[in-house]
């Protein structure tokens, strides 16, 4: 039997209030002076000072970054990189949605890389398994679980090109998973960073890297996603489906940090960095087609899904269950609103011009070869023309 290998950040609080102890699991790990990566935003509305104000509150002196960008960008991390290095700090606190996360990890790993070396030299295939400092981190959003993986997504600038970085050094030390911070955050986020959640959790389960333990993780948290995200979307003050939707997310984290995500991710990554499509949208973009794609492949693991998640009920026959499970995906799709990217306003004369690079570079990311069915070039660029929207 092959063995095990598993991933998990040393301590998680999870749970309402839970940022009230930031200062004390800073102290149980023997950090005080902590340097937080956020962005505009979260320093505008002044929803930042929910991190900082127990800080300060325990005398712990703060800076902060906020120069994070929605689609983290191999130029901000560097930015970042040049603001660690002229203080000193002892950690990065990553607060806010995944882009925050993402790029705390992203400069902590880059701080420990060699004289001229660059964030695309950790490009999987590369193990970025060395960080400069420790990362903790706070999500804002019930969605990327990047508060529980081994994995950040930066954009190089260059080639324009979402990279998949993986690897212990993007690990957080530690998380605060405080559903009382997504309390405020708009219904279109709600929805697209829960659908991502779902696609985390489902595409590590039907990965062909799946094993026993990210199993329980994703049916965990399949079961918690499936049945809370329309009551966050439609009830933005529900406390239980919040805090439920929040769970779940982090337990996707755990689940694809130790399994991997598939075709869906692949395809999602191209999309966003050439048109600006937040992650989580178009993850929701992409989630029916890809898995009507890889349904006859990995039809046992997709029906047993159906059925984890109450679309199907127990001892439905596995083709009558997999087709039960797309019917929920779309009905998710239409209820939450999520565009096509032709809705989305993405002119078909670009999107076609660059079918066959973002085919490429979904390939390239390796994700596409753990999916049920491991698609060609041709069949990923039909896909995406079968997305548009025509």
């Amino acid at each position: 039997m092959t063995p095990i290998s598993l991933v998990a950040p040393r301590k998680l609080l999870i749970g309402g209030g839970a940022l009230a102890k930031l200062p004390a699991l800073l102290a149980e790990f023997g950090l005080s002076r902590p340097l937080v990566v956020t962005d505009p935003w979260m320093v505008s509305s002044g929803t930042v000072e929910r991190a900082l104000a127990p800080l300060k509150g325990a005398g712990i002196a703060t800076s902060v970054f906020s120069e994070t960008v929605p689609d983290p960008t191999d130029t901000v991390v560097q930015a970042g990189v040049e603001a660690l290095r002229a203080g000193d700090f002892d950690c990065l606190i990553g607060f806010g949605g995944g882009s925050p996360m993402d790029t705390a990890k992203a400069i902590a790993i880059l701080a420990a890389a060699a004289p001229g070396q660059s964030m695309r030299d950790f490009k999987v295939p590369a193990s970025a398994d060395r960080a400069a400092l420790p990362v903790i981190c706070v999500p804002t959003t019930a969605g990327t679980g990047s508060e529980a993986t081994r994995f950040t997504i930066v954009t190089d600038t260059q080639h324009d090109e979402k990279m998949l970085i993986a690897g212990l050094g993007a690990l957080p030390l530690a998380a605060v998973v405080d559903y009382e911070l997504t309390f405020s955050v708009p219904a279109r986020v709600t929805a697209d960073t829960g659908i991502d959640s779902l696609t985390h959790a489902l595409e590590a389960y039907v990965s062909a890297r799946a094993n026993s333990v990210s199993d329980i993780y994703a049916q965990a948290a399949m079961r918690l996603i499936a049945s809370n995200l329309r009551t966050a979307y439609a009830e933005p003050q529900n406390r239980a489906a919040r805090a439920a939707m929040m769970e779940g997310a982090t337990l996707a984290g755990l689940a694809f940090s130790n399994s991997s995500v598939a075709l869906v991710h692949g395809m999602s990554r191209p999309l966003g960095a050439h048109f600006h499509v937040p992650h989580g949208l178009s993850n929701a973009m992409l989630l029916p087609a890809i898995t009507a794609f890889g349904l006859e492949a990995g039809l046992p693991r997709y029906a047993e899904a159906a059925r984890v998640m109450d679309v199907a009920p127990a001892g439905t026959p596995d083709a009558e269950a997999g087709a039960m499970l797309l019917d929920e995906l779309r009905a998710l799709n239409e209820e939450l609103g999520v565009p096509t990217p032709r809705a989305y306003g993405i002119p078909q004369d670009r999107f076609d011009s660059l079918l066959e690079l973002m085919a490429e570079q979904a390939l390239a990311s390796g994700s596409p070869g753990n999916n049920p069915r491991v698609p060609s070039t041709a069949e990923i660029i039909a896909l995406y023309r079968e997305v548009y929207g025509n």
